[in-house]
């Protein structure tokens, strides 16, 4: 098995490959361009964006200079908090598609969870899959409380739940809640920003199995059943990213990277993003 046919069923039917390859921040459209071909060539085939990166038109641009089949492609993006809303929702995704130059996206998700609108943005989200404008429907950063929540008024549950997730931050009753409701947790920063990587725990793995701790820590998302969107606009990195598949770790390995968790975010509480505010700086026009 390698990076390219690493494939997770959804609940939906849909397969989605395991690794993606994120473009959070990228919004150069040479170094978007570069970085989206060297993970093509990696084996990369899912592309993560969203509404609020400002580069889903960057990543249609790249897309389409690579010139390869739609179907050998997975793309993802999400509706960001000023366009949640059944018609505002609806009416963002139709612009989203014009700037990836594509009919539908394969995975369609809500940003971050907010009480207003809530369940009208789902319900777009029902409507927009039905319409065929999305394979399949997710969200990002939702806890339990969110999902339980959507739960007592959706016709169809997400399939993904995005959320920050690295060895700092394990979220293991939330993995364990996703995977208790078929919905598949996929990780945003797995490598916790780079942040965790000099921890003498990672280093002694990484040099027992002659990787990096880069390729240990997304080995082990991996082993967990996690998703992952590593991002680099290194293609040396890229690459290395995409080589985990030529190695295990072991069940003590994977309980010694358990012992670093210590609950620590470095984004944002969930429960502490609102429509608009200081967190949030984008306006609805």
């Amino acid at each position: 098995m390698d990076i390219t046919n690493n494939l997770i069923t959804l609940a939906d039917g849909n397969q989605m490959p395991q690794e993606g390859f994120g473009i959070y921040k990228i919004t150069d459209q040479t170094e978007l361009t570069n970085s989206v071909h060297a993970a093509y060539e990696a084996g990369y085939r899912l592309f993560d964006t969203a509404q609020m990166y400002q580069n889903e038109d960057l990543l249609g641009k790249a897309l389409a200079d690579l010139d390869v089949s739609r179907d050998n492609l997975f793309i993802a993006t999400k509706v960001n908090e000023a366009n949640q809303g059944y018609e505002s929702a609806i009416a963002s995704v139709k612009e989203s598609l014009k700037k990836l130059k594509m009919d539908y996206v394969d995975l369609l998700m809500v940003h971050w969870p907010i009480n207003t609108e809530f369940f009208n943005t789902w319900r777009a989200f029902e409507e927009l899959k039905k319409e065929g404008l999305t394979r399949s429907i997710g969200v990002s950063n939702y806890g339990m409380i969110h999902l339980q929540y959507l739960a007592t008024q959706a016709h169809e549950m997400p399939v993904i739940n995005q959320i920050e997730c690295h060895p700092w931050l394990n979220q293991k009753p939330l993995l364990k809640f996703d995977q208790e409701n078929h919905i598949v947790t996929q990780a945003w920063s797995p490598l916790g920003r780079g942040q965790i990587l000099d921890h003498p725990i990672l280093q002694a793995i990484a040099a027992a199995h002659g990787k990096t701790p880069a390729q240990v820590v997304l080995r082990w998302h991996l082993q967990n059943g996690v998703a992952i969107i590593p991002k680099s606009v290194h293609p040396s990195r890229i690459k290395e990213n995409a080589d985990i598949y030529d190695f295990e770790l072991s069940d003590a390995e994977i309980a010694k990277i358990e012992t670093i968790n210590w609950n620590h975010r470095i984004s944002k509480e969930p429960e502490m993003v609102y429509e608009f505010g200081e967190q949030y700086p984008y306006k609805k026009k």
